[in-house]
């Protein structure tokens, strides 16, 4: 049988592109400013950040954990990088890239090595890194936000713009960023014997560890991965809004996680896509984009991520797969009790 997760695009993929669609369409019909190139390219610039979040995620679930502390860790990087590059002189984009990786390289592993070196379930540790990372940079800063940065961190860097009737629609750093990391990650998952290590490690634990999987390295590489992702969207974060803002990140993790779900990811292990997780993004984005212009309160929108959530740990947990084989069960043998009859 054919490995699912080589096919180009899956059920789940095609069902998105569908909604997405319909989507769409019922925005251009109900609004007057949806379908316009400017709200259109405003979406994307958005969503970069939280693409970016999203394939480090998708890396994470796939090795069957999850963290929630990303978006919080992100804002922890934006300051430590802020504060580096003005120490080092200002630095550039090239010094900023590698500090502001480097350091969410290393928060990830600091979750890895809780979650592997002390058995504990990655939830819980992301929950305590959560509370201790957000803690720790609002104790130090005061809350305080930087707004003296670089000028190459704070320069507006347009790689596409369209004239439209009410000004220019634009491309910005954060979609080409984005790209390279989505990139980066396919390549990591698709084309390299560590990416199908993390697919297998997720599905089985201990068969992986069996065949001779290095499971302390593929958390480090996991977490480490969603720190790098992590690191770089929050210097976009940065770049796009031109100052360093200790919450401006704060509940960003659970769009992100909720979106990566919608999108196939399992949170039990083992499946996932990049191309699922884009479009999960995508579409929670146009969802809040859409609700906004309607003028439909924003709780609607949580209420909305709320239960893509809570649908997702339902369909992942043990009790929806015994019933499921069970209703299998009983409808194979309704027609062997009519034949015996």
């Amino acid at each position: 049988m054919p490995d699912k997760r080589n096919w180009p695009i899956g059920a789940t993929e095609r069902w998105l592109i569908l909604v997405i669609l319909a989507l769409v369409a019922g925005l251009a019909l109900t609004t007057d400013t949806f379908f316009t190139l400017s709200n259109l390219f405003d979406l994307m610039n958005t969503s970069a950040v939280n693409v970016i979040f999203a394939a480090g995620l998708l890396v994470v679930l796939i090795a069957g954990g999850i963290d929630i502390s990303f978006a919080v860790g992100a804002s922890v990087v934006q300051y430590l990088t802020a504060l580096t590059v003005m120490h080092l002189g200002g630095g550039n984009w090239a010094v900023g890239l590698v500090v502001a990786g480097g350091f969410g390289f290393l928060l990830g592993a600091f979750n890895a090595a809780l979650i592997y070196h002390f058995r504990i379930v990655s939830i819980v540790v992301t929950i305590a890194t959560f509370n201790l990372f957000f803690g720790t940079l609002m104790f130090l800063t005061g809350g305080v936000s930087l707004y003296d940065l670089p000028d190459w961190l704070t320069d507006r860097i347009v790689l596409f713009s369209v004239a439209t009737g009410d000004g220019s629609a634009e491309l910005t750093l954060p979609v080409a960023v984005m790209a390279l990391c989505v990139f980066a990650t396919w390549l990591l998952l698709r084309r390299t014997t560590p990416g199908r290590q993390l697919y297998a490690m997720g599905d089985n634990p201990e068969a992986a560890r069996r065949v001779g999987i290095n499971i302390g390295a593929m958390h480090y590489l996991a977490f480490g991965w969603l720190g790098l992702m992590a690191g770089i969207a929050g210097l976009m974060q940065a770049h796009y809004a031109q100052e360093v803002v200790p919450n401006a990140l704060y509940g960003r993790e659970l769009d992100v996680l909720a979106a990566v779900v919608l999108g196939g990811a399992r949170l039990g292990g083992g499946r996932g896509t990049l191309l699922g997780a884009i479009l999960g993004i995508f579409l929670v984005a146009i969802t809040e984009n859409g609700l906004n212009l309607l003028g439909i309160t924003p709780y609607a929108f949580k209420m909305i991520i709320g239960a893509i959530i809570l649908i997702a740990i339902t369909l992942s947990s043990d009790g929806v797969a015994r019933l499921i084989g069970s209703m299998k069960a009983g409808s194979r043998r309704a027609p062997t009790a009519r034949r015996a009859a």
